[in-house]
């Protein structure tokens, strides 16, 4: 809950809903309840504003790369269809798959379609949340914070594009202090994802998170989760997603430029 409830406004407003909010996916009494409540709380007024602006600045740049056509390889059909064949060939192993997923945290996505319950996850807040995984389980590594070292970084970008489908690169943080550490293999999805760490002459630890996504959302995902930030946006029928110990106003020009980074590689 972010706040209390708004008088009149019949359920209560929660983050979920306020982030449909500024991706624009709220209409009717939903939308009209929201905008009372942001009434009732100035301070959460002005940060969803912000979150507002912040969306249309980078839509305004990625909507020129989804004009673009999506890969026949990253077509949800085809996608579909494999996973149908995949299905086929072993379905004990993706029963017992379903049955893991389902005990897990997202349990919520399949009972869904049987009991009233939370929306599916939407994809990039399925990246992120991905993403965040992914950074709190290796960020606190001391010994091994990466499978492969930025000594060799053609390698890593090389291993990590064969087995995502995409050209990858190390994008250049070094102007906001950052340096590439390394990189790693992780799962993602219905595939691979790739995870790029960087690190800052104090030993602050950043993370760039990169998988396959259906999704072809121009929205894209801010989170906060302890002292921890997290962009994620999909791109081409990827998903990518930034992380670190920053603000949301430090964090954005980095998430720019790992964009610019990514921009054009395919």
């Amino acid at each position: 809950m972010t706040g209390p409830d708004t008088p009149g406004s019949g359920s209560p407003i929660d983050e979920n809903e306020l982030q449909a909010f500024v991706d624009d996916r709220l209409d009717g009494d939903r939308r009209a309840a929201v905008e009372a409540h942001l009434a009732a709380y100035p301070d959460l007024a002005e940060r969803m504003g912000t979150e507002r602006r912040q969306r249309a600045m980078l839509r305004s740049r990625l909507d020129a790369k989804f004009a673009e056509p999506v890969p026949a390889r990253l077509r949800i059909a085809n996608l579909r269809a494999a996973r149908r064949t995949s299905w086929r060939r072993g379905w004990t192993s993706a029963a017992a798959a379903i049955v893991l997923f389902v005990a897990g945290a997202t349990a919520g996505w399949f009972a869904n379609g049987i009991a009233p319950g939370p929306q599916p996850i939407a994809p990039a807040a399925s990246v992120a949340q991905g993403a965040k995984a992914a950074y709190r389980t290796f960020v606190v590594e001391v010994a091994h914070p990466v499978e492969v070292s930025a000594q060799q970084e053609a390698h890593l970008l090389q291993w990590l594009s064969k087995r995502l489908g995409r050209k990858l690169a190390a994008p250049d943080l070094s102007p906001f202090g950052y340096r590439l550490m390394g990189g790693r293999l992780l799962p993602g999805g219905d595939g691979a994802a790739a995870q790029l760490m960087y690190d800052d002459a104090s030993g602050k630890r950043l993370t760039i998170y990169v998988r396959a996504s259906e999704g072809s959302e121009t929205a894209f995902r801010f989170q906060k989760e302890g002292d921890a930030s997290t962009f994620a946006w999909i791109d081409q029928g990827f998903g990518f997603a930034v992380t670190a110990p920053a603000s949301r106003e430090e964090l954005l020009p980095i998430a720019e430029a790992v964009y610019r980074g990514f921009e054009g590689k395919s």
